[in-house]
């Protein structure tokens, strides 16, 4: 189980959905370690960690399996969005450019945006072809 690949923002996500799992389990190995007073305890306490380990990678699978496909539909959904997408100029140097399911919002001249998959942030995002195709969709139809 690879846990290597996965960015600040799963595990974020990871701990605000899973607290409460993961503050129970360090409870019970401290009470595991405060109460039991033989090499017992150490086994407990290793059983307990590893399934506290197994458990997080397994969720966050789980999120990175979800994040790929909500990036997908996002992308999806640009391309066809294109025709019906609004671009608004901030006159701040930054715009928004909004479709039904998207907004992406950046700075004029900068190679990032930050894009929105039906309200949800799905971080900053480097501007590819179909980014750039739609910004400019926006420009052209706004």
């Amino acid at each position: 189980m690879d846990l290597s690949g996965l960015d600040l923002d799963t595990w974020k996500t990871f701990f605000e959905e899973n607290w409460l799992v993961l503050a129970a389990g360090l409870v019970v190995l401290l009470l595991v370690i405060g109460i039991v007073k033989t090499v017992a305890k150490w086994a407990l306490a290793a059983v307990i960690v590893i399934g506290l380990v197994l458990y997080s990678g397994y969720n966050l699978q789980d999120l990175r399996d979800l994040g790929d496909k909500v990036r997908d539909q996002a992308v999806t959904a640009m391309a066809g969005e294109a025709a019906e997408a609004v671009y608004k100029d901030n006159g701040d140097g930054t715009y928004t450019v909004t479709t039904r399911n998207l907004e992406l919002t950046g700075a004029k001249g900068e190679d990032k945006v930050d894009v929105a998959f039906k309200g949800a942030p799905l971080g900053s995002w480097s501007i590819d072809g179909t980014i750039r195709a739609l910004i400019e969709g926006a420009k052209r139809g706004g």
